[in-house]
């Protein structure tokens, strides 16, 4: 993209979009319907992470099956509020974050923490990428994202009620970041506090082995 290109300007706002409406889906197959909606916008929409000619023999992302174990409580306790700035490899450079809670929760009998970031740059906008123990081992070594609101893709994965620190997160939506699937693309991973020493075989698996 270039800063003469309005054209990608626009696809990349309508991506956003139609990546928000799927994580903000209803009913019993709600997940069923999102796999399917995702696997149709990389399939077809120009700002899809697929590199252009491998589209159209592009058969859709690698899932676990959906468990809803991996939808658990949690709660948010206070982050210590100092900086962190994950460097992304690319042109954009290094992100800076603030550490501005946690979530702690429970995922196969193990106390499980993740750092909450939130983006320093844009005010706000919280985001949570992890790796765990499937992480080089059918799903992408450098991690997935449990949830970006700057991204709007946090509805379906985490529940809140107004006033309570109580949660819940859904790893069932956990997804693998762009450069998963083409060295075009740049992006913050999981920092080491954010690894989790549980497997989590749910959400996105590796797109290619």
């Amino acid at each position: 993209m270039t800063d003469t290109d309005p054209q990608s300007y626009l696809d990349l706002v309508d991506w956003r979009r139609r990546v928000g409406d799927l994580f903000r889906i209803d009913g019993p197959d709600a997940l069923e319907r999102f796999r399917r909606g995702r696997d149709e916008l990389f399939r077809t929409h120009p700002q899809s992470p697929i590199e252009p000619d491998d589209r159209d023999s592009f058969a859709g992302l690698h899932y676990f099956d959906a468990d809803p174990a991996y939808r658990v409580p949690a709660r948010v306790a206070p982050g210590d509020g100092t900086e962190l700035t994950i460097d992304t490899g690319g042109e954009d450079g290094a992100v800076r974050y603030r550490r501005a809670g946690i979530l702690e929760f429970e995922l196969h009998g193990q106390d499980c923490r993740l750092t909450i970031l939130s983006l320093v740059q844009y005010a706000g906008g919280l985001f949570v990428p992890f790796r765990d123990r499937t992480s080089g081992h059918g799903t992408y070594g450098g991690g997935r994202y449990l949830f970006d609101t700057a991204k709007d893709t946090d509805g379906l994965v985490l529940e809140v009620t107004p006033g309570s620190t109580e949660v819940v997160i859904d790893f069932n939506y956990a997804y693998n970041a762009s450069c998963a699937y083409s060295p075009r693309w740049a992006c913050p991973l999981a920092p080491p506090e954010n690894h989790l020493q549980v497997e989590v075989r749910a959400g996105e698996k590796i797109f290619k082995s």
